[in-house]
């Protein structure tokens, strides 16, 4: 699903819309470093385990921080260039045309000393749930502020279209120092929607909006 977005290359006045560099990995760790390499990704790399159905766990994260580390990785999973973005994430929830935006904490950023000086694999607890709420936190304005409306509705707009969608929500993060450049990192279709503020009465309105619709166009067809 993150191929849509990359497919859009999105870009208006409001901001810049992609995804990381990733690569899926089926099987054979010990190929890892070498297939990484031939990708072209950068470390540090954020892996992400993957289920039965090719979808990828994505609250089950490790971050590998130097080549030799990769063999040590257990496929399949699915990696991902690490992008720094303050340590928060925006969940954008999607229920039919209605948007809402909820921030939720994340990975914290790598520094350069960081990444020069560690070396292995480090898993991560759960990110993005409710207890991680960032709404009421006190953040940097340049990482607390919401992505602009115009710019997700267009994206939310267009992946309906691609993804033959309704429900879902989308993960994205700002780049860190990075006003304007945004990454689409999961994409997940019918989510928990109990996480989102003000779910009953968004969700009943877009119930009733499908019957409303499905008897006008029988009105129609008769």
């Amino acid at each position: 699903m993150l191929q849509d977005v990359a497919d859009m290359n999105l870009s208006d006045s409001h901001g810049k819309v992609g995804v990381p560099k990733q690569l899926v990995i089926t099987k054979d760790p010990s190929s890892i470093p070498e297939a990484v390499s031939e990708a072209g990704l950068t470390l540090p790399l954020v892996a992400k385990p993957l289920v039965n159905d090719g979808t990828a766990k994505s609250h089950e994260l490790s971050l590998a921080y130097d080549q030799f580390s990769l063999s040590l990785l257990e496929p399949p999973l699915v990696l991902q260039e690490f992008v720094n973005h303050g340590g928060v994430l925006f969940k954008v929830y999607i229920v039919g045309e209605a948007i809402k935006v909820v921030r939720r904490f994340s990975l914290p950023d790598v520094s350069e000393h960081e990444l020069s000086n560690s070396s292995g694999v480090f898993q991560f607890p759960r990110v993005s749930c409710a207890a991680a709420s960032a709404d009421d936190a006190d953040l940097d304005p340049g990482v607390a502020e919401l992505p602009p409306r115009p710019l997700l509705e267009r994206l939310a707009k267009e992946l309906r279209r691609r993804l033959g969608l309704r429900l879902f929500n989308i993960d994205i993060i700002r780049e860190h120092g990075m006003k304007n450049r945004y990454y689409v990192i999961d994409i997940n279709y019918f989510p928990g929607y109990g996480k989102m503020p003000g779910y009953e009465q968004i969700f009943t309105d877009f119930l009733v909006g499908l019957v409303r619709s499905k008897y006008k166009r029988r009105q129609i067809i008769s």
